[in-house]
Parts: structure tokens; C-alpha cells; sequence
């Protein structure tokens, strides 16, 4: 069985990082640019105020244009960040 956790606190750290913090406990500073350039939904966020009005949405870290990213992603690549 799948185990899914929820992203409950975002916190802008600067550029285009955020630190991501899960319902277990499991958190890290993420970078986000290597999602500038991964289509239209994305290209908003290379501006800076926007990037910064991410929100906690659905479980996961989301932006006002529907931009989001899939929260067993950003938990694995956190797992990876704690290694």
C-alpha cells in the first residue's frame, strides 16, 4: 500500500527555493528552477513575484495559475535532500 504525506508548510527561502515540510516530519529546501522551463503552466513562475505567491494547495506546494507539483515528488527528492 501506497503511503501518501502532504506538504503542510511552505516557506520562501530566496531565488527559487522553498522550504517544504511534510505531515511526518520530512522537510528540505527545495530548488524549483529546474521547473521554469518545463512548459507553459511554469513560465509565470520565472518571474520572481510570482514564484514567491506559492500557497499549500491539495496537499501540496501550488502556484495562482494551477501550476503545481505532484507531493510524492517534492517527498522523495526531500527523502534524497535528508541523505
Amino acid at each position: 500500500m501506497w503511503n501518501f504525506h502532504e506538504v503542510t508548510r511552505i516557506e520562501y527561502q530566496k531565488d527559487y527555493r522553498y522550504l517544504i515540510v511534510f505531515d511526518d516530519g520530512t522537510s528540505a529546501a527545495m530548488d524549483f528552477s529546474e521547473y521554469l522551463n518545463k512548459g507553459p503552466v511554469f513560465e509565470p513562475l520565472k518571474d520572481l513575484n510570482f514564484f514567491r505567491k506559492a500557497t499549500v494547495e491539495g496537499g501540496t506546494i501550488a502556484w495562482p495559475n494551477g501550476a503545481d507539483i505532484a507531493p510524492e515528488t517534492l517527498y522523495g527528492k526531500c527523502k534524497v535532500a535528508e541523505k
